[in-house]
């Protein structure tokens, strides 16, 4: 039968593979990038962004994609996946501060209030993403009211906050520092 082993088949696939430096540092990259579904170029300009801000830059870079509509969706747990939030939010499921806003990468800000619109409430994917949520938990940087279905931005996200796979930032900074 059909046996799966660890290595690559043919006569050199017992081979030793030794990942590069540069193999090492793309990798990071293209998970972070698939993580946030993100393209290259828009993965891009937010690294620009975050170098020019104050600070790391690999912490800037990740508090830039957590800001992002989408990603608040899916921390507040509107949605169980991020492309589901992204989805959630292009079909204008969802009010910032009041307004319609239906762009998955509009940055969020301290206090601003992210609430599923009055017509999307019945909508049985949301509620039943706000049930799992209880289970995956809320971070601290945003307060959910379940009830009222809405999310409040308390502080900006800090980097020991972030509850994402262990990303290593430095690496993506030292492959767009070449």
């Amino acid at each position: 039968a059909v046996e799966r082993r660890n290595y690559a088949p043919g006569q050199h696939g017992q081979g030793r593979i030794k990942v590069s430096d540069y193999g090492l540092q793309l990798r990071e990259k293209q998970r972070v990038k698939r993580t946030y579904g993100l393209l290259e170029k828009q993965f891009r300009s937010y690294f620009k962004r975050a170098d020019r801000m104050k600070g790391v830059t690999g912490e800037n870079l990740m508090v830039l994609l957590e800001r992002r509509l989408d990603s608040m969706v899916y921390r507040l747990g509107f949605a169980t996946s991020r492309s589901e939030a992204r989805q959630l939010v292009r079909h204008c499921h969802f009010l910032v501060n009041g307004r319609k806003v239906n762009i998955p990468s509009y940055q969020v800000r301290i206090n601003d209030v992210n609430e599923v619109r009055e017509k999307s409430r019945q909508i049985a994917r949301i509620n039943e993403s706000l049930d799992g949520v209880m289970r995956r938990g809320v971070p601290s940087w945003v307060e959910l009211e379940r009830d009222a279905f809405k999310g409040t931005v308390k502080t900006l996200p800090v980097r020991a906050e972030m509850t994402t796979p262990a990303f290593q930032e430095q690496l993506i900074v030292e492959l767009y520092s070449k």
